[in-house]
């Protein structure tokens, strides 16, 4: 883990962390806090003063990478005319960036040189933010902020390159920093609040939002069962049967999960075509 890594993940997101409560003896409920991002190093160090360190979350984007690698191995190593269920799968996906995703926002033939990197960045968001439902991971590989920062910034770039491509340097920042039709004096203050939002905003957005909603699922997750375990074992008398209304609220969250997961996947490509699309429009 990258020391900034840990100041972005704190400061990326103002969600509300429940503190820690603890009886004198030392027992009692202990309620998730930022530190569930910030696990202890299997190697190196995660202090802010290294540059390296490999804890469990980072253990989790290799197995989570390695895994939708050898899925997609598996499906396409003897592709067929008449598919099988696994080579279905990954077609139904490809098929679905394309698309509704893809060619919905760019159209057919603007589409086609940025399929792969969409594709690449819908199957990578899904596989990474399934994690946090998977036994024995349980945290997404996307719940702290490297992971959507590379991506959004990966975005940002792939814009940026094909706006300048397609209109060259002058044209393309004019068409995005000084929008036509408005008294030039406007643009004092216009032209500002389009910088910063055409080279922070947007990467920035992509990152928070996809960042918030894992962290937060994550948080309510490990509520819910960190409450079934104390009702549970520590609870007395009738307190225990409560434990299975925190089980039950658990398994919702569970599958609510799934859903943002699929959401914020589409949500992330989304947004990166209609980037894509604002930097290739014809200047107006």
């Amino acid at each position: 883990m990258l020391p900034g890594e840990r100041i972005l993940s704190t400061a990326a997101i103002a969600l509300p962390i429940l503190a820690e409560t603890e009886d004198s003896s030392g027992s009692g409920f202990h309620a998730p806090g930022i530190d569930e991002f910030f696990p202890p190093a299997i190697f190196g160090s995660t202090d802010l003063d290294s540059w390296w360190g490999f804890d469990r979350i980072m253990l989790v984007r290799v197995i989570m990478m390695v895994v939708l690698l050898l899925l997609l191995w598996l499906g396409i190593r003897r592709a067929k005319l008449v598919p099988g269920r696994g080579q279905n799968i990954i077609e139904l996906g490809v098929e679905f960036v394309r698309v509704q995703i893809a060619e919905q926002v760019l159209g057919h033939e603007r589409a086609k040189p940025y399929l792969a990197m969409l594709t690449t960045i819908f199957f990578t968001v899904l596989t990474m933010n399934i994690a946090g439902v998977i036994p024995f991971l349980n945290i997404a590989g996307t719940a702290r902020v490297g992971l959507p920062l590379v991506l959004a910034v990966w975005v940002l770039v792939v814009y940026l390159a094909a706006g300048v491509r397609k209109h060259g340097v002058g044209k393309y920042l004019k068409a995005q920093l000084f929008p036509p039709g408005i008294p030039w004096p406007a643009y004092l203050l216009i032209t500002p609040i389009e910088a910063l939002q055409v080279f922070i905003l947007r990467p920035a957005t992509l990152t928070i939002r996809l960042l918030a909603n894992m962290m937060a699922g994550h948080l309510m997750l490990v509520l819910c069962f960190s409450a079934t375990n104390f009702l549970l074992l520590e609870g007395g008398g009738l307190i225990k049967l409560t434990s299975a209304l925190s089980f039950a609220g658990g398994i919702f969250i569970t599958l609510f999960e799934i859903f943002v997961a699929l959401l914020q996947a589409y949500i992330f490509t989304l947004l990166a075509s209609i980037y894509l699309n604002f930097a290739l429009e014809e200047e107006h």
